[in-house]
């Protein structure tokens, strides 16, 4: 597997804000997301210019750090390929797990899409 067992833990510890990076025009575009973590996969609900740079170029890196009152305490930087998944049931249910996680209501984001990236290399930091 590419991440490794204690990235995995730090991903799914807490509800905490990944830095989605995507590319536009062959400039770097980062942006913050909700994401939930599981089985080797990122899940995503985005729209607008992310979404945009998802479809034109599906390369993609996130990085998420914990930190307490402002030192950071550790980080997972991955790097994956998106795909949008235009399954219904499927997209549905993703982002219901991902608004649980935030505890948002099920309407947050509606016009947003589902995306799933699949992780193909993963670091991280305890500090």
């Amino acid at each position: 597997m590419s991440v490794p067992p204690e990235a995995e833990r730090l991903l799914e510890s807490r509800p905490l804000m990944a830095h989605l990076a995507t590319s536009v025009e062959d400039r770097p575009h980062v942006a913050p997301v909700w994401y939930r973590y599981e089985d080797g996969t990122i899940d995503l609900s985005i729209g607008g210019r992310k979404l945009e740079n998802v479809r034109a170029n599906p390369r993609v890196a996130l990085s998420v750090q914990h930190d307490e009152d402002g030192d950071a305490r550790w980080m997972v930087s991955l790097r994956g390929t998106a795909r949008v998944v235009e399954e219904r049931e499927q997209a549905e249910a993703a982002i219901a797990r991902i608004n649980e996680k935030y505890g948002a209501s099920a309407d947050s984001y509606g016009d947003n899409e589902f995306v799933r990236v699949e992780i193909g290399s993963a670091t991280y930091s305890t500090y």
